[in-house]
C-alpha cells in the first residue's frame, strides 16, 4: 500500500477535501490521511510513500521531520531542503537570468541588529547605504515587504523617503526588500502544480481580502499562454511541486511580483469552488502520480533545474 500523507495546521475544507478526492478515485493499493506523528526516530521512514506540506514553514519541528522522512524516501511537496534555502529575493535574482520579468528590487539590511550582534558585526557594510542610488533605481512609489516573508504581513506602500526611513524604523529585524511598484492594468493569480498543471486565476489585490478573486480580467490566448510558460519556467527552476506565481500585467508585459507561494491558500470560501475544485483534483492526480512512481529507499523529491544545472556545471539559460 502506497500511502499518501497530508500535514496540515488550521485550514480544513482543502486538506479534506483532498484526501476524500484521492480515496474516492479507489486506485488499488493509493490510501490517503492525515500525517500522524507520534515519534521522529532519526533514520527511520514514517511509512508514507507521498507527503503534502501545508505547515512546516511555520512549525521548525515540522520542518524536521519532513527532511529525515525525504532521507527514507518520501516525496515531500514541496522538497522542505529546498524550501529551507529558498526566499523572495533569491527568486526575483534567478527570474532575471532566466528571461522572466520582474520588478526592479533591491535588498536592504534589517534596521534593528540581529540578537546577539554589535555594530562591530557589520564591519562590511557601508553607513550610510547609498540610499541615493537605491531611490533612484527604485523610484517611488515603492513597495517594501519582507525579503522572506509570506502574505501581507510587514508589507509597505511608500510615496516618497520620508515615508521610507518612517516605515523602515518599525520593521526591527526584518531584512527587506524595495520593489518598484507594477500599475497593472490585469492582475493574475496562478497556481502551478507538479510544474506543468497550470490554472491562472484573475485576482485584484486592491479589493478587500474575500473579493480578491471576483474580477473581470480576460486574458487574450496570447496572453494566456505567454503567462503559463512564465509560470511553468519559473516553477521548473525552482522546482516546487505546489506553487502559487502573482502575475501583474503593465504595458501587455506580465511582471512575476511574487512566487515563492509553496503553501499556497486553497481554502474554498477565499478562492471560490470552481479554483477549489481545480486546486483538489489536479493536487489529488499529482500525488497518486508521485505516489505511482515513488520508489523505496532512493530520493524521491523534485530538484529544480536551478539546482540540477549548477551541479551539473550548465548554465542557467
Amino acid at each position: 500500500m502506497k500511502k499518501i500523507g497530508i500535514l496540515f495546521g488550521q485550514e480544513r475544507s482543502f486538506p479534506m477535501a483532498f484526501i476524500e478526492r484521492v480515496n474516492g478515485k479507489n486506485i488499488r493499493g493509493i490510501s490517503a490521511e492525515p500525517v500522524r506523528i507520534d515519534k521522529v526516530v532519526q533514520g527511520d521512514a514514517n511509512g508514507y510513500a507521498v507527503i503534502i506540506d501545508r505547515i512546516s514553514q511555520d512549525v521548525p519541528f515540522y520542518r524536521g521531520y519532513l527532511k529525515n522522512a525525504a532521507l527514507s524516501g518520501t516525496a515531500v511537496i514541496n522538497n522542505p531542503f529546498w524550501w529551507s534555502a529558498d526566499e523572495k529575493f533569491f527568486n526575483n535574482c534567478l527570474a532575471t537570468k532566466i528571461g522572466v520579468p520582474v520588478p526592479k528590487t533591491v535588498l536592504l539590511p534589517s534596521r534593528d541588529h540581529p540578537a546577539d550582534t554589535s555594530d562591530q558585526s557589520f564591519s562590511n557594510l557601508a553607513f550610510p547605504l547609498d540610499w541615493e542610488g537605491i531611490f533612484k533605481y527604485i523610484g517611488f512609489p515603492a513597495y517594501m515587504k519582507p525579503f522572506a516573508g509570506g502574505g501581507w504581513k510587514n508589507v509597505y506602500k511608500l510615496r516618497g523617503t520620508e515615508e521610507f526611513f518612517q516605515k523602515h524604523s518599525e520593521t526591527g529585524q526584518l531584512v527587506m526588500l524595495l520593489q518598484e511598484e507594477i500599475i497593472f492594468d490585469e492582475y493574475y493569480r496562478c497556481y502551478c502544480i507538479g510544474g506543468k498543471y497550470v490554472r491562472i486565476m484573475p485576482y485584484e489585490p486592491r479589493n478587500p481580502h474575500h473579493l480578491r478573486y471576483e474580477s473581470s480580467f480576460t486574458p487574450s490566448p496570447d496572453r494566456l499562454q505567454l503567462m503559463e510558460q512564465i509560470v511553468m519556467r519559473i516553477n521548473q527552476y525552482l522546482g516546487y511541486d505546489f506553487n502559487t506565481v502573482e502575475l501583474a500585467v503593465r504595458n501587455g508585459i506580465p511582471y512575476a511580483i511574487d512566487f515563492c507561494n509553496p503553501a499556497p491558500d486553497a481554502e474554498k470560501a477565499s478562492v471560490g469552488e470552481e479554483n477549489f475544485n481545480w486546486v483538489v483534483e489536479t493536487a489529488a492526480n499529482y500525488a497518486i502520480e508521485r505516489a505511482l512512481a515513488h520508489r523505496d529507499d532512493v530520493d524521491n523529491l523534485t530538484w529544480g533545474e536551478y539546482v540540477r544545472r549548477s551541479s551539473a556545471g550548465h548554465s542557467l539559460v
